[in-house]
């Protein structure tokens, strides 16, 4: 399953709003390959991607329920919360720069952010990778609907929207010049979790084999328009 990511011309304000039109160039993504781990509440989730000159643009909805939004700090460990992510592998398969980079991010718009070459778990994360640091992290313009902090829990049917822009350049500063964009294809997945809210769950866009996103070999493709 290839997803196509189309390009735009104009960048799409940044006010987290999956209704605004520009969003309709873009095909929807559905995350909704749910671990046997997860309980049973496996919220529908989905999400679009696009391009413009500067970077990657993207927006993520979730019809949630028992959502909880604690982490408020750069790189705190925002999946225990309420939280989508995207990973993106530009040069998979090539013998340098071949690293992933993700994108974790609360429901409140907080984000953890590592540039990730070997993914196998070790003391302290993985065997090779390196965290963002925070001005690298403001780099990565996020937007949700939801407060800064959602607690307790909401029980209730809750829809909310996350917008993201990832900037090429700092993509760049970790797998060097990506040149130009259309008829690339690039490795990704997307996710959508939960850890500790009361009905955690585990969902991502490309099944992945364990309870655990960090399986470059299970990602997606995606093609530049």
């Amino acid at each position: 399953m290839e997803y196509r990511v189309n390009r735009l011309t104009q960048p799409p304000a940044l006010n987290a709003d999956w209704a605004d039109p520009i969003w309709q160039a873009a095909e929807i993504i559905r995350i909704e390959q749910f671990r046997p781990e997860s309980s049973d509440h496996r919220p529908l989730t989905e999400a679009r991607l696009l391009y413009s000159d500067a970077g990657i643009h993207g927006i993520f909805r979730a019809h949630d329920r028992y959502v909880r939004c604690v982490h408020t700090q750069f790189q705190d460990l925002v999946c225990k919360d309420s939280c989508v992510e995207v990973y993106f592998q530009p040069k998979a398969g090539q013998a340098e720069n071949n690293g992933y980079l993700n994108l974790e991010m609360s429901g409140n718009g907080t984000l953890l952010s590592y540039y990730i070459t070997d993914a196998k778990r070790a003391p302290g994360g993985f065997k090779a990778f390196v965290k963002l640091t925070p001005e690298q992290g403001r780099q990565v313009d996020i937007r949700s609907t939801l407060p800064a902090v959602v607690e307790p829990e909401l029980s209730e049917p809750t829809e909310w929207c996350l917008q993201f822009f990832l900037p090429f350049t700092l993509l760049e500063a970790y797998v060097g010049p990506l040149g130009a964009l259309p008829g690339q294809t690039w490795r990704c997945n997307l996710f959508k979790c939960a850890d500790e809210t009361s009905h955690p769950h585990w969902a991502s866009w490309r099944p992945v084999r364990e309870l655990n996103f960090h399986a470059p070999e299970t990602f997606g493709a995606i093609r530049f328009a």
